[in-house]
């Protein structure tokens, strides 16, 4: 045991605290996933953001680590009522796309729909809007489906928000 969760914890929220130390050994040691990957049901907050800062570094170092867990992030941590989680399971079902089944796909699409359909915090409808919209190029029902998420969201207060939905929409109007 390497106490990934008491060295995540702690410091200013929006610092990485540990969060590149941990991921160094465990890209080098890659038994140690599991133990960082149940730190994803840590009680404190911070552990789970920094948690999902790992699973973000750790993917584009080696991707194949997180491949066996794609069904975990799809059931137990879909179901993390974090912002932080949930932004970044779009940036991951992005960049695990061609390592997915068919089935899985499908299930982080419900998940990232509900998200964009549901979710008021800005990462998380930016992330999820980006994901969405390059899947609807092999998706034609994707496509129909996200315009009037995209339009809504066009409108919102928010200009990170606004900009990135009318990017989007027009990225889904030209293919």
């Amino acid at each position: 045991m390497k106490n990934f969760e008491d060295r995540l914890k702690g410091g200013h929220p929006n610092s990485l605290g540990n969060t590149v130390e941990v991921v160094e050994e465990v890209l080098s040691e890659n038994g140690l996933f599991n133990e960082l990957f149940n730190c994803y049901f840590s009680n404190d907050e911070i552990v789970r953001l920094r948690t999902s800062n790992a699973m973000k570094r750790i993917c584009k170092a080696k991707k194949s680590i997180l491949i066996p867990y794609v069904e975990r992030f799809l059931t137990d941590i879909a179901q993390i009522d974090q912002a932080s989680t949930q932004w970044t399971l779009s940036q991951l079902f992005g960049m695990l796309e061609k390592d997915m089944t068919d089935m899985q796909i499908g299930q982080a699409k419900k998940i990232m729909k509900n998200n964009l359909a549901n979710h008021n915090d800005w990462i998380v409808l930016n992330q999820t809007m980006d994901t969405l919209t390059k899947w609807t190029k092999k998706d034609p029902e994707l496509k129909e489906w996200i315009r009037p998420h995209l339009v809504r969201l066009t409108s919102d207060d928010r200009k990170s928000v606004s900009g990135r939905a009318k990017k989007m929409l027009d990225k889904i109007s030209v293919s």
